[in-house]
């Protein structure tokens, strides 16, 4: 344990270049989201609700998209805009689904107040599904229609339960929220979550759910029985935290602030991590201490900066250091 306090600065400076270099590879890469639906569901309208602004046109007729259309939204980030299902059926199939193969997220829209997955709405999912899973059943229109319980499960009973359904309201704005953390599901495991969250306007829930999963994976890995074990590996995730945070708060931190707020911090409570170190080698006690301690050191972290960064306070290693303890303390409660 000692010689890894000695070597820090060695063990700081590889996570820190590790984590910027992802989090840069990330923004780097192209994100595809491809919306598919029959006519007047509320493709458009849900894309503008999610991202808070005007960015597809709403089409104020029937049938008013009639071809495929990519909306380039940001730099890296395309919508692409399908006409209705039983067009790409009839013409223009094999780009259609090309289309859908290349996408990250396809979003297959049904409208509540219509008849709900149709013959031919089912008979294009399965089309789909074909070339690609990564699909999510937005359910939209839910203000204008009763019974929503019931239509989620014969949807999923129709779908063998294979895609999350998301009832929503892109007109009263219900549910968004749900929508945008399915796509955040998504997007997390095919590594492109941080290009969406940056251009979301909701930062806030983005950044509840980095801190609340960064919390988690402290707990399990503080839970390590043998002591000493989890230095590095918690510094990497409370390291990540911190800059997936700047950045999504487009306020990018230095190597070297970071590592002044690592240390004022988490890596300054010397005497509780060696105190946790210590009562590890009493299997129980130790297992129960090094995960609440490792958990709660990183969840008081987050809410810190994220606290700090949307009240445009500088983020300098004594400011953060009270409101760090602010929060530790709130979790110590917990």
């Amino acid at each position: 344990m000692v010689s890894g306090f000695e070597n820090f600065d060695n063990i700081f400076e590889n996570i820190f270049e590790q984590k910027s270099d992802e989090i840069s590879a990330q923004l780097d890469r192209k994100l595809i989201i491809s919306m598919v639906g029959d006519v007047n569901c509320g493709k458009s309208s849900t894309i503008n609700r999610l991202m808070k602004e005007d960015i597809v046109s709403v089409g104020a007729k029937p049938g008013e998209t009639k071809e495929i259309k990519e909306i380039a939204y940001r730099e890296n980030i395309v919508f692409v805009d399908t006409p209705g299902l039983d067009d790409v059926v009839k013409t223009n199939s094999d780009i259609t689904l090309k289309y859908y193969k290349n996408s990250d997220v396809i979003l297959f829209f049904l409208n509540a107040a219509g008849t709900v997955l149709s013959e031919s709405e089912l008979k294009n999912l399965k089309e789909i599904e074909k070339v690609n899973q990564d699909i999510i059943i937005v359910l939209n229109k839910i203000d204008a229609a009763d019974e929503i319980p019931e239509l989620i499960k014969y949807i999923q009973d129709h779908t063998d339960y294979s895609y999350p359904v998301t009832p929503i309201s892109s007109r009263t704005g219900e549910n968004i929220s749900f929508l945008q953390n399915k796509l955040m599901d998504i997007l997390e495991k095919k590594s492109k979550d941080i290009l969406l969250a940056t251009n979301l306007k909701d930062k806030a829930s983005i950044a509840n759910r980095w801190i609340m999963g960064a919390g988690a994976s402290s707990a399990a890995v503080g839970a390590l029985p043998i002591p000493g074990a989890d230095f590095v590996p918690l510094t990497t995730i409370q390291v990540g935290l911190l800059i997936k945070l700047s950045t999504l708060y487009n306020k990018p931190v230095s190597k070297e602030n970071a590592k002044e707020l690592i240390i004022a911090t988490v890596v300054g409570n010397i005497g509780k991590t060696v105190f946790r170190q210590i009562v590890k080698v009493v299997p129980a006690a130790g297992i129960v201490v090094g995960a609440s301690v490792a958990g709660a050191t990183t969840v008081a972290l987050g809410y810190a900066v994220k606290y700090m960064h949307e009240n445009d306070i500088e983020l300098n290693a004594d400011q953060l250091k009270s409101v760090y303890e602010m929060f530790l303390s709130q979790q110590k409660k917990a």
